[in-house]
């Protein structure tokens, strides 16, 4: 393992952290929502690390890998012969996750008949073991995860709203890396030094070209993609150095591909896009067009760029 977690650095993840920090030692239910890949998973570890559970165990369960007819085994476990397969007693995850934390993701994926199943318990705390009589209590405490669109659920009664409310006492929405540039480059080399470490590599850079490419880059797959992508990367780069090549970055988005235009007018749209992916620090701005801060300066006033 390189090092610690990653410390995020852009406003809108350090806002987002502290929201999420101030309701982690409680145990309210949590839903994280988002698109693919920002991370929700690791998020649902942080929160437990934080919470006062944070010595029992957190299971993870992935809601859109359960087959309807395994639902209430998987989740609530089966005594030994309570169903033609069941050869040996099953122990299911909320009795895995006594007195810690349950985590299921992509809760969008539960079938329709067994939501009424998990609804159940949720509200009542109480749930049988399948072929058992005896009642149960549950002490757990729930994070769950999904990038489905709720509203069109509903619309289409795939998805009970009672159930949807009972998991999302409090919602936040992870915000995909496009929203987080600032971490972009930060982010890449935090993975460069963890990949470095898992392969006994020793990569020192990154290009200046590959770091432009990567911050205007459009990441649908979000940091799972970013992690993929400096793996491979990494694997690839025949120097001390990870190039705009060694990224194999095929599908970058044709509108990437600068249409004719003056030199003149190509930098001004260089320099507004830089200072975009920085969130207008020049510094960095300058850093991503291969430019002294100086004359990334002189260019600003000459083009009158300046951000109030």
């Amino acid at each position: 393992n390189a090092g610690e977690e990653y410390q995020w650095q852009s406003a809108c993840m350090v806002t987002f952290l502290k929201k999420m920090s101030a309701v982690a030692n409680t145990d309210v239910s949590i839903l994280l929502t988002g698109d693919n890949g920002t991370g929700k998973s690791d998020l649902a570890r942080s929160i437990h690390q934080q919470s006062l559970r944070k010595s029992e165990a957190l299971i993870s369960v992935n809601m859109g890998a359960i087959s309807e007819s395994l639902f209430e085994s998987e989740m609530f476990g089966d005594k030994k012969g309570a169903f033609t397969d069941a050869k040996t007693a099953r122990v299911g995850r909320f009795e895995l996750a006594e007195k810690g934390t349950l985590f299921l993701d992509e809760i969008a994926n539960i079938p329709l008949s067994q939501q009424a199943k998990l609804l159940r318990v949720l509200e009542s705390g109480e749930y049988e073991v399948l072929g058992s009589s005896q009642t149960k209590k549950s002490d757990i405490r729930i994070i769950s995860a999904t990038n489905g669109n709720f509203i069109d659920l509903f619309d289409k009664e795939l998805f009970r709203e009672d159930l949807y409310y009972r998991l999302n006492t409090i919602e936040f929405k992870v915000p995909s890396l496009k929203e987080r540039t600032e971490d972009i480059i930060p982010l890449t080399e935090f993975f460069i030094t963890k990949f470095c470490v898992k392969y006994k590599r020793n990569i020192k850079t990154i290009s200046t070209e590959a770091q432009q490419a990567l911050s205007t880059y459009h990441w649908p797959g979000n940091i799972r993609e970013l992690s993929h992508l400096v793996e491979r990367a990494l694997l690839l780069a025949e120097d001390n150095e990870i190039t705009l090549d060694d990224l194999h970055l095929s599908n970058r988005p044709s509108n990437d591909v600068l249409p004719l235009m003056t030199l003149e007018q190509a930098e001004i749209s260089l320099i507004k896009q830089a200072l975009d992916a920085t969130h207008s620090n020049v510094p960095k701005a300058a850093k991503l067009l291969g430019l002294t801060k100086s004359s990334m300066y002189r260019r600003i006033e000459k083009y009158n760029l300046a951000q109030n």
